[in-house]
This record gives C-alpha cells, structure tokens and sequence, in this order.
C-alpha cells in the first residue's frame, strides 16, 4: 500500500491532476462557510434545529452544511443533478432528446448545453424559495426585494461555479468531478459526528465495548456495501467473425455485465425526497390531533416507515434500472455489432432474456439497497446514537461514499497499470462506477 501511493507520485502527470483535484475540492469547502449578505446567523441557527428531519436536513446533507448556514454555496450541486436527471427522464419519453441522446458527441454536447441553462433556471427558482422560507422565519436583517435579488444572485452563482470546478476536475483532475464534490461535502459533517460520539463515551452515556461493536457494524455494513457496488451477473457473448478486405474482425467471447445495482444510489434519493415530504408538511399544522396521530406513523423509529420506505425503494430501483438500461436496445446493439448470447437468437429473444435476467439480478439488489438505506434508523432506535452519526453506517451518504471512492481508485489504478505499476488491488479487480 505505502509503495503504491509511492507510485502514485512518481508519476508527474497524475501527481498534478490529484493536487490539481484536492485543491478544487479544498476550495469548494470554502465557499459553504461564506454566508450570503444579510442574515443573521445566530437566529438562523437557532431555528435549524427544528428543520432536521425534514427535506431541508436532507438537502443540507448535500450541500455539506452550505444550507443551514445560508451559504452562497447552500443549494450544492444538487440543481445540477436535478436537472441532468430531468434530461435523462426526458429521454425515454421525448424524440428530440432520444435523438440528440443517439447522435454521438454533437448530441451529448447539446445536451449538456441544455442542462447548463435549465441548471441556471432551476437554481435560481430554488434561491428565490430559500428567499422567501428565510423571510418566513424572521432571520433576514433586512427583507424585500433587494434581499431576494441577492440571495438568487449569490447562490445561482454558487451553483455555477460548483458546476464549472467539477467540470475542471473532469478535465484536469482526476475522477468524477461532481460525484468528488458531492461525496466531500458528505465527509465534511464526519468529525463533527465523531466529536460528539467521543463526548458521549466520556460521558459514561455508552461504554467502551458498545463503541467496538458499533465500529464492526460499520465495517461490516461497507464491506456489504462494496459488494452490492462490485456485485454484477456476467451474460456471456459470442462475435461473429467477419472478414473485411485482409483484416477479421471479430470471432472473440466476452461477456455483457448486468449490474447488481444498476441505479445506484437514485432509489434512496427519490424515496428519501418522498418520505421526508410528509414530515415537512406535518410541521405546518403543529396543533391539529388527526395530523399528529398520522405523523406518528411518519417518525424514523416507526417500523410502518421503514417498511413503507423499503417498498418506495424497491419499486424506485426497478423503474430507474429500466430508464437507464433498455434491454431491447442493447440487443438492437448486440445484433449490429455481429454479437449474440450462446442458445438465444438475436434480436426479440435476446431482449427478452436479458429482462427475465434484470429482473431477477435487480430484485435481491433492490432490497439489499433499500435494508442499507433502513439500517440508519434501526441503530438510531437500537443504540440511541445520533441520526448524524447513524447516516454514516448505510443510507446515501455511505453509497456515496463508497461509489465514489471506488470510481476514484479505479481511475488511479488506469494511470498505474499504463505504466506498468501496480496498483491498490493486484489482482486488478476494482471497477469504477461506469
């Protein structure tokens, strides 16, 4: 391991692009902590606490502790992904999208271009909320327009710079520069949380042997984790041969792989965003009895949530999986390329063998995801340790995490191998997320 990171900087052109990429992420840290102009602070914090739990606590997980704090840097870069996400959808249902998705790189480049405006757009409707909610809760020095301007101002352009510097990651850096920036702001509430777990233990509130069997819970829980990451189904493929002029092509056996967890971490976005819609709407009617009886029902420790939150996982998985990965056109692709599965004919057959084997990879996967992403809150109930410290153990924040860091490894392992060093696995197993 020592000699490999000796490796790692051995080689001058991924020694620039990792400092390159450490100093991009230092400087997004910087920019949660510059408070955008006119809030006072203190109030604001003061009222932050009642927001956790809530689709607010969720966000600010994102953005890295940008948005409790109302940093030009509070909406992260999730209008981004919202809007990428928007494109993606929209690709299954419109032509015109569905053409410039199939066009190659002209295509992807008006995509993104597209993406980039609708990001804008979208960030600055979120600012102007965010506005109006801080207005609401009587933490602006001083309200208005001119207020409102600023904020969408100040965090649309926060929103664009972060897009901008994960650009220059992919460019110039070293992984995916947006999944970096997501994942440190994620990492950043760690010490935090660690702080507090180690008050708690000095306070006699848990003991020594409690603390070590939290810890093995959570190196099991990542070890579990990185399975389901790695997890895949090989489908095994045959290459015509095929003579062109002097040269044949083709004639070779590989493999198609089918993901374990082919939408990642999507299914426990869109469920969290559905789960957490309830609580935030719960706290606008805080005297009504009916709406405090069926919160009750809403509430972490409550198992009618977790399971109700597993099942909106399950379905999420299985409609995400089948937007990103359309059997019909990867046998369409499979018969053009002169390739075929041994014992299935091409075309309509093929499709359909590769749904009955989706659906069946996808069910175990879609469940092992949805218990990573209940666990949190059975340890929070179990242990009563804090939801701060919990999220750390399963839910997003971990696949995150754990996607990221292995798409990180995977492309340092690429520079390594290219010249012939060796790298953090030697057997050379490690696979990015794409």
């Amino acid at each position: 391991m020592i000699q490999t990171f000796r490796n790692i900087f051995k080689i001058p052109d991924l020694r620039k692009r990792i400092l390159f990429t450490f100093g991009i992420l230092a400087l997004c840290r910087v920019g949660t902590h510059i408070v955008t102009p006119g809030i006072d602070t203190a109030a604001l914090q003061n009222i932050w606490q009642q927001a956790q739990g809530t689709l607010f606590g969720l966000y600010d997980l994102f953005a890295g502790g940008a948005f409790s704090k109302a940093a030009v840097f509070g909406l992260g870069i999730m209008p981004y992904i919202s809007a990428s996400i928007i494109f993606q959808l929209l690709g299954a249902v419109w032509p015109t999208i569905q053409r410039l998705q199939q066009s190659g790189e002209e295509g992807r480049k008006k995509i993104t271009q597209y993406t980039r405006y609708f990001t804008l757009a979208l960030s600055a409707m979120q600012a102007f909320g965010v506005a109006i909610w801080l207005e609401s809760q009587n933490v602006v020095v001083n309200p208005g327009l001119g207020f409102k301007l600023l904020t969408m101002v100040s965090m649309a352009a926060g929103t664009m710079l972060l897009m901008w510097l994960g650009e220059q990651i992919d460019d110039r850096g070293i992984g995916n520069g947006i999944s970096l920036i997501i994942m440190v702001n994620i990492m950043a509430g760690f010490p935090s949380v660690l702080m507090q777990e180690w008050i708690e233990l000095a306070n006699d509130n848990r003991s020594l042997l409690e603390e070590l069997f939290l810890v093995g819970i959570a190196f099991a829980i990542i070890a579990g984790v990185v399975a389901l990451t790695q997890g895949q189904r090989k489908i095994p493929v045959q290459y015509a041969k095929r003579v062109v002029g002097r040269k044949v092509y083709g004639g070779v056996n590989t493999h198609f792989p089918l993901r374990v967890n082919t939408a990642g971490v999507m299914p426990i976005i869109f469920a969290q965003a559905i789960m957490f819609v309830p609580n935030t709407l719960f706290t606008a009617f805080p005297d009504s009895d009916t709406v405090n009886w069926i919160a009750q029902f809403f509430q972490f420790d409550s198992i009618f949530y977790w399971f109700f939150y597993g099942l909106i996982i399950v379905f999420f998985t299985y409609f995400y999986t089948a937007i990103i990965l359309n059997p019909v056109e990867v046998a369409d692709n499979l018969k053009k390329q002169g390739g075929f599965i041994p014992g299935v004919r091409p075309g309509k057959k093929t499709a359909e063998y590769l749904d009955g084997i989706l659906t069946r990879v996808t069910l175990p996967g879609s469940i092992a995801l949805a218990f990573v992403a209940i666990i949190p809150y059975i340890l929070v109930k179990l242990f009563n340790i804090s939801y701060g410290y919990a999220s750390f153990f399963g839910g997003t924040g971990l696949l995150i995490i754990v996607g990221v860091a292995l798409d990180f490894i995977q492309q340092v392992e690429s520079h390594l191998y290219i010249r012939h060093y060796e790298g953090f696995s030697r057997s050379g197993r490690i696979r990015g997320r794409r």
